[in-house]
């Protein structure tokens, strides 16, 4: 009997690999941008863990931006905060 594999995505601030549904998803769909909870939106998906530096390096780096290629409001930014860190 085979076992599945465990479908891992890279994180776009640190660069490992880590569980997918360990992981928050942000998606560009068309020209809007948002954090996909389900991880079941269609669209262009990026991956980000949930490590307090990478959170801060993705916001200081604006790292959305460049693998969006497009201007990422920092309203998007702060949703990621808020949801790993809780209201502020």
């Amino acid at each position: 009997m085979t076992t599945k594999k465990t479908p891992l995505r890279m994180c776009i601030a640190c660069r490992q690999l880590f569980e997918k549904r360990s992981m928050l998803r942000i998606v560009r769909s068309d020209d809007n941008i948002f954090l996909d909870l389900t991880s079941k939106a269609s669209g262009r998906g990026a991956y980000i863990c949930n490590n307090p530096e990478c959170i801060k390096k993705l916001k200081k780096q604006r790292i959305l931006n460049k693998v969006f290629s497009c201007q990422v409001d920092s309203e998007i930014y702060e949703k990621i905060e808020e949801t790993y860190f809780g209201s502020k």
